[in-house]
């Protein structure tokens, strides 16, 4: 059974709500969070998707990059933070970047996972009748590898929207994350809880609205896993 402080911090929290809507505090800061988050995933899917492409079709590029890789890829994005601040500053730059980077290693391994599972018959068989490789890329490669990378994009939101706060925390001033270390030092625990439960919010909306358009452009993915 939850003790009566837990019950009162709960009431309080929802009591808050009311009031951070109503001023328009709570949708202020979760739009620039929105925004930040957007701007970071397009920027880790500019970067990561051509650059998994590449890898996924050229051996060489694998062999080259696969070690940067995998030196930076456990390496937490938190971990850059000073070194970003001293970069960037703080402002919007700062939390982009630790986004951007939370984003970009899955995006960047399911579009190789996704090239390497294209059936290499369909490939070869193109080539035997002349098809140019940008042509085989675009027509064969690409679409094949559609489902897996919106899987990846899916991924990638959610690791960008878990880093929101930890990028808002220091570098920015303004945001979910902002909020909530603000009003943590003025000790007020109930507007805490509120911008907490409304990054869990937008979150699943977020990964809501990724699968709603992996059904969009890849609805034959959709019908294969709802076959028996």
């Amino acid at each position: 059974m939850p003790r009566a402080s837990d019950r009162q911090i709960l009431a309080l929290s929802l009591g808050a709500l009311p009031a951070l809507a109503a001023d328009l505090e709570l949708f202020k800061h979760a739009a620039i969070s929105l925004g930040r988050m957007v701007a970071s995933l397009a920027i880790a899917v500019a970067l990561a998707v051509p650059l998994g492409l590449l890898m996924g079709t050229r051996r060489l590029a694998e062999d080259l990059l696969d070690p940067v890789v995998e030196v930076l890829r456990p390496i937490s994005g938190i971990a850059w933070i000073p070194l970003a601040l001293f970069m960037f500053g703080i402002g919007n730059a700062l939390p982009v970047f630790i986004m951007t980077y939370a984003a970009f290693f899955p995006i960047l391994l399911g579009t190789i996972s996704g090239v390497r599972g294209v059936d290499r018959r369909l490939v070869d068989a193109a080539r035997t009748m002349g098809v140019p490789a940008r042509t085989i890329m675009t027509t064969i490669v690409v679409p094949a590898a559609t489902p897996s990378l919106l899987v990846a994009i899916r991924l990638g939101v959610a690791s960008a929207w878990t880093a929101v706060v930890a990028a808002g925390l220091i570098g920015a001033p303004s945001g979910l994350g902002y909020a909530i270390e603000w009003y943590r030092e003025l000790l007020m625990t109930p507007q805490v809880m509120a911008f907490i439960a409304m990054i869990g919010v937008l979150g699943y909306l977020c990964d809501l609205g990724v699968r709603a358009l992996s059904r969009l452009f890849t609805p034959w993915a959709s019908d294969a896993r709802s076959a028996p």
